[in-house]
């Protein structure tokens, strides 16, 4: 009776946390963050820097040296803000799959394929948007074939490829040069420092990014 009683009171606990957060972010997604800023400091007009749209597969490491944050979710699809001029960036890509063969208690229920740390250099242009031109594997064989001899391009929003990434080595970290904000600044709307970036402000970016039938299969989830 009494380890009915624990039990049911963990799933209150559960059901109680899972309220608060979906209601945490049901009322903060209008002012989720969108974009990750990857400097320190302010920039004085918005539309004078550059965005460079990461799907999920693509985690960003670094930014000119600047460390980017792990966020709670591998796999979002983040806007990432770039000065305008040479941007040094150090990513990663990673898939996740399924195990389709029973496995033990401890052992990891997925398949995770992942390339080592590729760099590559965008000589952003003010107010262009960027984005990685990668192949969609559809299965587990196919991305472990992308990652043994990666390489992806980097394309501006009229198509035309800007760059292409190699295998990043210890010397393209100390050619990274810490990027200043321009001159003359003035706060960029709600900038968010990757560094501290808490769990709820994850949760909002998640949430934004969700389509109207993931918010309710969430929200389906949340409340039984």
């Amino acid at each position: 009776m009494k380890s009915r009683h624990i039990q049911f009171s963990v799933e209150r606990a559960r059901i109680s946390f899972l309220a608060i957060v979906g209601l945490a972010v049901i009322t903060g997604c209008s002012s989720g963050m969108s974009r990750v800023q990857t400097w320190e400091g302010t920039v004085e007009n918005a539309d004078q820097v550059a965005v460079l749209s990461t799907p999920g597969v693509i985690n960003l490491r670094e930014v000119n040296g600047q460390p980017m944050t792990s966020f709670l979710i591998d796999d979002l699809s983040i806007d990432y803000e770039l000065l305008p001029g040479e941007n040094r960036i150090v990513f990663i890509y990673k898939t996740i799959w399924s195990k389709s063969e029973a496995v033990d208690n401890d052992e990891s229920k997925v398949h995770v394929v992942e390339t080592p740390r590729q760099t590559v250099t965008i000589n952003a242009e003010p107010g262009e948007t960027y984005q990685f031109q990668i192949e969609k594997p559809d299965n587990r064989r196919q991305a472990e074939a992308l990652v043994r001899d990666f390489s992806v391009a980097v394309v501006s929003s009229g198509g035309q490829t800007v760059a292409t990434s190699s295998l990043w080595t210890a010397s393209d970290s100390r050619k990274a040069v810490t990027r200043a904000p321009l001159p003359d600044a003035r706060s960029v709307a709600a900038p968010v420092d990757a560094s501290v970036a808490t769990t709820l402000e994850q949760l909002k970016l998640l949430w934004g990014d969700a389509s109207e039938e993931e918010k309710r299969e969430f929200l389906r989830w949340a409340f039984e």
